[in-house]
């Protein structure tokens, strides 16, 4: 997903939650802070390296795929962006590094995701925020994994684009180009995806790189072949996931505010956002490259209130002039220990599965 449902959808699902003005905004900025907290940045900060919550280009191209590197990458992109659906998945007749990777698949409605609001209950907004970002994560970024990999992660020509059309849709073959200057082509359903390379590991097999930036629009729906599916076909209709990520974050802020004792599974709060669903459902399909003006313009009319417009900077100077032992206190003192702490549950979890990919953990392994 972009900044225009990671902050600007996240402060209005908030709102309609039960948050105020002011705590909306902070879990809508700590929601995007997620892809913006590179070991580069937290270096500038002088915050710990290991509360990285993504990598930036230029860290990725010089990141290792030695075992090492790639549990590295592995312990950032899976936990914060690909939460694994299923980690006990069982596929037959498969070697055991091929089945840790497929158990790393990502999608919705996972005990992990279970786990994810679990942990953000009773603590800052900001791990709000940060859970609120790998909830929704989970419906755009499903069937993908977050580590490398070419036979779980990789396209091929048999991608095409679906448009509805009365009761069904018409389908347009979907050309993937790499010219990274040049904006996605929706009218003509070019877009940009990561260059091919053989080799099972290569940085360029992480996440949905393959797809390009697919997944991250709200309006588009697609279907395709993936290798790890046995080449059977899968729909994926961005537009419904995304009204269920929307109506799902806000039955889980109730949860974490105390309205419901418990946060199931496949529970959607759709009361909560009857009197405003068409105006939802326009804003989720139509059909452009980032929605953040929409959004933000329903937003504003909820609360009344301006939502400022995300500036990745705003809490540096008060965590940077921060006495070492009040860091933890500041904003970002907060973003970062929910960081560690979601980080840290997601790893042991992978470890006790049994999946080496993240490396060790203090969990006991329960192979399987």
């Amino acid at each position: 997903m972009q900044m225009d449902f990671h902050y600007y959808a996240t402060y209005c699902a908030a709102f309609i939650a039960g948050y105020s003005h002011e705590e909306s905004l902070d879990i809508a900025y700590s929601a995007q802070f997620v892809d913006h907290c590179t070991r580069t940045l937290l270096a500038k900060i002088k915050g710990p390296s290991n509360a990285a919550t993504t990598q930036m280009q230029l860290e990725m191209m010089d990141a290792r795929t030695d075992p090492i590197g790639l549990q590295d990458i592995t312990r950032i992109w899976a936990p914060f962006h690909f939460l694994p659906r299923d980690l006990y998945a069982v596929k037959e007749k498969c070697s055991k590094s091929y089945l840790s990777k497929y158990r790393l698949i990502c999608g919705p409605n996972g005990d992990l995701v279970v786990k994810t609001v679990e942990l953000a209950k009773g603590r800052p907004l900001q791990s709000v925020g940060i859970a609120m970002h790998v909830l929704a994560d989970t419906w755009a970024h499903a069937n993908f994994a977050g580590t490398p990999s070419l036979v779980i992660n990789n396209t091929n020509h048999v991608f095409y684009e679906l448009f509805p059309d009365g009761d069904g849709y018409t389908e347009k073959q979907i050309k993937f180009v790499h010219k990274t200057s040049v904006p996605d082509d929706l009218d003509n359903s070019i877009y940009t995806n990561s260059l091919y390379q053989r080799s099972e590991n290569t940085i360029m097999n992480l996440g949905h790189g393959r797809a390009g930036h697919l997944p991250d629009y709200s309006f588009v729906r697609y279907r395709y072949l993936p290798a790890w599916g046995d080449y059977e076909e899968i729909i994926k209709d961005n537009p419904s996931d995304y009204m269920k990520a929307f109506t799902q974050m806000i039955y889980a802020m109730k949860y974490i505010r105390g309205e419901h004792d418990i946060f199931k599974k496949d529970t959607y709060d759709n009361d909560a956002v009857e009197p405003w669903q068409p105006r939802i459902k326009e804003i989720i399909e139509k059909r452009q490259i980032i929605a953040s003006d929409d959004w933000k313009a329903f937003g504003e009319e909820l609360s009344g209130q301006t939502i400022t417009d995300y500036s990745m900077d705003t809490y540096f100077e008060e965590y940077t002039n921060s006495p070492k032992e009040e860091k933890d206190n500041t904003f970002l003192g907060r973003f970062i220990l929910g960081a560690l702490a979601h980080k840290g549950m997601v790893i042991d979890e992978i470890f006790r599965s049994g999946n080496m990919l993240v490396g060790f953990s203090k969990k006991k392994r329960v192979d399987k």
